[in-house]
């Protein structure tokens, strides 16, 4: 209860901060946004989401229905049901991530990278949804294929976030690499996925060295020790 309030009170705080020069940014460039006070203040949604990225629960739905529901409604005084919550949960990407990246860490010369699926919805029920239509694309993981998004996140080693990027589900992993290590030293450490001799001697223009897992049909390349532990290490950006 009082992590909640802790959390609220801070995302409040930068929502009053933060709200209302987005909306000023978007009237200076003439772009419209179509934002309507609702039930429940963007803070409120926000905090529910990183509460969500903080708890146990796999899934979203059952978060919110067996937990946010059940335990946190007097909490939530206007508590939206779960369908309508989801429609209107894109509202705050942008204060979301905007918050997030300003509690970023400092960089220590050792960083790990990983990208998250975020799906929205079951692939059977991808023709009928129409939430995320024509923003949400196909993507594939190693758990297989997903409709949704895609978090690409760098963490340092004390689990601390240094840099992160939402995009379509059908963005490469590899592509928002040098955007994302733009501001970091030292290594950094990613699966196989980030396979890329082109990426990797970018990045050591830049000072980073990129360290990657081999696929089983690659030749066997010499690593430190060191290396290796790290590379064994990645679970800290799970």
């Amino acid at each position: 209860m009082n992590k909640l309030v802790e959390i609220f009170c801070d995302v409040d705080d930068f929502c009053r901060f933060f709200i209302p020069q987005w909306e000023q940014f978007c009237l200076n460039k003439e772009r419209r946004l179509r934002r309507r006070q609702g039930r429940m203040y963007p803070s409120e949604i926000m905090t529910i989401l990183i509460l969500f990225h903080m708890s146990h629960y796999r899934d979203f739905k059952n978060f919110y229905l067996e937990h946010i529901w059940k335990y946190h409604h007097h909490d939530f005084p206007t508590l939206l049901n779960y369908t309508r919550f989801v429609s209107v949960a894109p509202s705050v990407l942008v204060p979301l991530c905007s918050y997030l990246t300003q509690l970023k860490g400092k960089p220590t010369g050792i960083a790990f990278i990983d990208p998250t699926s975020l799906r929205v919805c079951h692939n059977i029920r991808i023709p009928r949804h129409k939430v995320f239509k024509g923003v949400a694309q196909r993507g594939k993981t190693s758990m297989g294929w997903f409709y949704g998004f895609k978090l690409h996140l760098i963490v340092n080693h004390q689990g601390e976030i240094l840099a992160l990027k939402v995009t379509a589900g059908n963005v490469d992993d590899r592509e928002p690499v040098r955007e994302l290590a733009k501001e970091l030293t030292g290594c950094l450490y990613g699966d196989k996925g980030y396979l890329s001799q082109e990426l990797a001697d970018d990045l050591a223009q830049t000072g980073v060295t990129f360290m990657t897992k081999k696929r089983h049909n690659m030749k066997a390349r010499v690593l430190a020790e060191w290396d290796k532990m790290m590379l064994s290490k990645r679970f800290i950006i799970e």
